[in-house]
């Protein structure tokens, strides 16, 4: 902003005022006569001060102007920062009142953030207790499940195993029979019966003659199922069985010097291949041996039947 330009006060009517009253002193001191009166002397004087003081009173009445100027511009700029420090204040209420919404609005969003944090813990808690339930209710039921496999297969298990024990005594009948042809058919349904039982993990196994008597793989048929120390295996009553590498049952076999004759062996009941059977089924389920079952009569051999005719 430029600066106001002070106004000028004219002094030429001061200066020709000045004039005149020195020229009226001078002509009061021209026509006098000497030595001057003290009426002359004063009225000179009086014109001589006049013409002063109006030489001097422009040059006041410009110096009073130019302090009003400076103090009319000096409260302008008062004026001016108080409207400054106005709008300042009004900027600030404004900053406020913003400053009060915002404060609001996070109030506001503080108590949104802990209700929404109070529902998920709540969701979280129900969704926790629905997926503890699930899988428990899952457990059960895969139990329930695995239990009745477990049973199902102890129980084809040990059907499977009965039927084995028949084609092995099938097949021992036919080799006491003699009878090349029988012998070879049963010997083929046999190794047809063992192959689809190893399919499933079942494999009998067989010992040797006069193999060393084995307490863990061995049962003894004679007396309480025990045996003398030292003792070896002579015949092979039923044969012993593994489920998928797991002991299933130990092979049922006669003692050497416990031998009967083969008329007796064929008159017997065959009580040699149903005796472990209560061993199969409870290998198969987990559970403790039970008492054999009953025997079924064997089919007689050719000395039994020749003895019949």
């Amino acid at each position: 902003m430029r600066d106001p330009i002070p106004p000028r006060v004219p002094k030429w009517p001061f200066f020709s005022g000045d004039a005149l009253l020195l020229g009226a002193a001078y002509f009061i001191y021209a026509r006098s006569e000497l030595p001057m009166s003290s009426g002359q002397m004063a009225l000179a004087a009086l014109c001589v001060a006049a013409g002063a003081l109006f030489g001097v009173v422009p040059f006041l009445l410009e110096y009073r102007v130019m302090a009003r100027v400076v103090e009319a511009a000096g409260l302008t700029t008062v004026i001016s920062q108080v409207q400054k420090l106005d709008d300042l204040a009004a900027e600030i209420r404004s900053a406020t009142g913003q400053w009060q919404a915002v404060q609001e609005q996070a109030d506001k969003t503080v108590a949104a953030a802990e209700s929404i944090a109070q529902r998920m813990t709540t969701e979280v808690k129900s969704f926790a207790e629905f997926m503890q339930r699930v899988n428990d209710t899952e457990k059960a039921n895969l139990r329930l499940e695995a239990e009745k496999l477990r049973r199902g297969e102890g129980e084809w298990l040990a059907i499977l195993v009965r039927v084995l024990d028949h084609v092995y005594a099938l097949h021992q009948a036919g080799l006491r029979s003699r009878q090349p042809s029988l012998v070879e058919q049963l010997t083929h349904f046999q190794n047809a019966c063992l192959d689809a039982a190893r399919r499933v993990g079942l494999a009998p196994f067989s010992p040797e003659p006069d193999e060393p008597f084995d307490t863990q793989r061995h049962q003894a048929a004679d007396g309480d199922g025990k045996a003398p120390e030292g003792a070896l295996v002579s015949q092979t009553l039923a044969t012993g069985y593994t489920f998928q590498g797991r002991f299933l049952r130990p092979a049922l076999v006669r003692l050497r010097g416990n031998e009967i004759s083969p008329q007796s062996t064929a008159d017997s009941p065959q009580s040699t291949v149903e005796s472990p059977q209560s061993t199969t089924a409870d290998s198969a389920n987990g559970g403790d041996r039970q008492e054999p079952l009953p025997p079924e009569p064997a089919e007689p051999g050719p000395e039994g039947r020749k003895g019949e005719l």
